[in-house]
């Protein structure tokens, strides 16, 4: 199902710049194949992981041109759980055939659940207003923690500018999609593993950040 809250998405491989008419064009060109690398993390075991922390392993590629975020943030995420599925796949699954990109989570949500191999592994979750309220981040914090828990990732379709924990500015006026690989202090940061710029792989913003990024739009969990 579509819906007219979770708007269409299409960005460059580094994010979009807006105009008075819309989306520009690319700000920098689309990189000619596939960056893979083994996104760093702080996983922990046993009685060393610390309380209120979990990181999961992700197997990162940055998407090829500047409309597979999608499908580069589903391939992601099902990386977490073990599965290598190329990108095109992803793409072919979801639909996403043309520039105009994913139209929405719920174009994204029925694929995470096939290839997870189950039918309620993950739900749609939207955020229609313009900025989320203290319900809705709480929601989705306890979201992020449970999914996260559960070994999987929450993909996310996210639109303006937001900053992370070190002041870096990510900006994607146009939309774009986002995994949510793991948190820490009991789900008020969040990392991020991001397709668009194999420079800016994994970064961690705030629970609060991540919500107001996501509001008029959603995101998948289970």
């Amino acid at each position: 199902m579509r819906t007219d809250l979770i708007r269409k998405t299409a960005l460059t491989a580094a994010g979009i710049a807006a105009t008075a008419t819309g989306i520009a064009a690319p700000a920098i060109a689309a990189h000619a194949a596939p960056a893979t690398a083994a996104v760093k993390t702080t996983a922990v075991h046993g009685d060393r992981k610390p309380a209120g922390d979990r990181q999961l392993d992700v197997r990162y590629e940055a998407q090829p041109n500047f409309y597979y975020c999608g499908p580069a943030a589903a391939r992601n995420a099902l990386s977490v759980q073990g599965k290598a599925i190329s990108v095109d796949a992803m793409a072919r699954e979801m639909g996403t055939t043309t520039e105009n990109g994913t139209d929405s989570i719920n174009d994204i949500t029925p694929v995470l659940n096939k290839e997870t191999g189950r039918n309620d592994a993950y739900r749609s979750v939207e955020l229609p207003t313009g900025k989320a309220d203290t319900k809705q981040t709480d929601t989705l914090r306890a979201d992020v923690v449970r999914t996260v828990d559960q070994g999987r990732a929450v993909v996310a379709n996210i639109a303006g500018t937001t900053s992370d924990t070190t002041g870096t500015t990510h900006s994607f006026e146009g939309g774009h999609y986002i995994s949510v690989v793991g948190y820490h202090d009991n789900g008020r940061i969040v990392t991020i593993a991001d397709s668009a710029n194999p420079d800016q792989a994994s970064y961690q913003i705030t629970i609060d950040n991540l919500a107001d990024w996501i509001a008029t739009r959603g995101y998948a969990t289970s």
